[in-house]
């Protein structure tokens, strides 16, 4: 992807973020009904999610409609671009359901299935984290900051992050444990926004399994455009969801993929 079309896109973004808050803010700690998709856990869905996606997926369309749109709630419209758009308008429902504000909107523009260009959203906190080729970046208050991940921390005095302990199977919970007692600090809980918190230099370490590929695609771009590293637990780049581990460093990952990488 050419700069000038990577400018275009990154600066459509943003457009996006307000379509999907004008939609998502007025519901959010407001009275709503919530739906359980049904499984394993209780996996809730709100006509929040829902009316995010329809805006992101109007607007995209409008504008580029020869490209691909994948999104949680309403599933794969092939293009015939090589671009396709990778949506989870509320991730972390069950904290938006909650009231606390660790969700985010997440879109991410994918080439040939690489995530280029990616944003997490958290308008209640009014912050826009953006990331692609050219860097990552910070949108808060009307000034962008650039955005760097903390370098030469090792696992021993590292702070690593999952959303919930009951994202593992057995034997990934054995594995991510063995990270956790490694490690200096661990906190659950945060969903998207652990990563981007990784992005911004705070922390050090997600670990996380049984994502969807709309969960972390677009934070892809944020991670490795601030100087991080994302990749699945035997170290190859993620491209469908599944185990994810994203690193500070490249020492780091190094370390802490030891202790993962043995899990079938």
């Amino acid at each position: 992807m050419d700069q000038r079309r990577a400018a275009e896109f990154l600066a459509f973004l943003p457009e996006l973020a307000a379509l999907a808050a004008a939609v998502v803010l007025p519901r959010f700690r407001a009275p709503l009904p919530v739906t359980d998709k049904g499984g394993l856990r209780f996996d809730p869905v709100t006509e929040a999610d829902r009316e995010a996606e329809r805006v992101i997926r109007e607007a995209i369309l409008a504008r580029y409609p020869d490209h691909g749109v994948l999104g949680e709630e309403f599933g794969n419209q092939a293009g015939t671009s090589a671009c396709r758009w990778v949506i989870d308008p509320i991730d972390g429902t069950r904290a938006f359901i909650s009231g606390v504000p660790t969700w985010g909107t997440l879109v991410a523009l994918c080439e040939d299935d690489r995530p280029v260009l990616g944003m997490m959203s958290q308008p209640f906190v009014q912050e826009i984290f953006l990331g692609g080729p050219a860097g990552a970046w910070l949108l808060r208050g009307g000034e962008q900051q650039p955005l760097r991940v903390r370098q030469g921390v090792a696992l021993a005095q590292a702070s690593v992050f999952a959303t919930t302990p009951e994202m593992f199977s057995p034997e990934e919970l054995a594995a991510f444990n063995q990270v956790s007692a490694a490690a200096r600090l661990t906190r659950f809980g945060i969903d998207c926004y652990a990563y981007c918190l990784l992005a911004a230099g705070h922390i050090d370490l997600v670990v996380e399994a049984g994502l969807g590929y709309y969960d972390i695609a677009p934070l892809i771009p944020i991670i490795e455009g601030a100087g991080g590293i994302v990749s699945d637990w035997q170290g190859a780049p993620v491209r469908s969801g599944g185990r994810v581990i994203a690193a500070a460093s490249a020492s780091l990952h190094t370390e802490a993929l030891a202790l993962l990488a043995n899990v079938d």
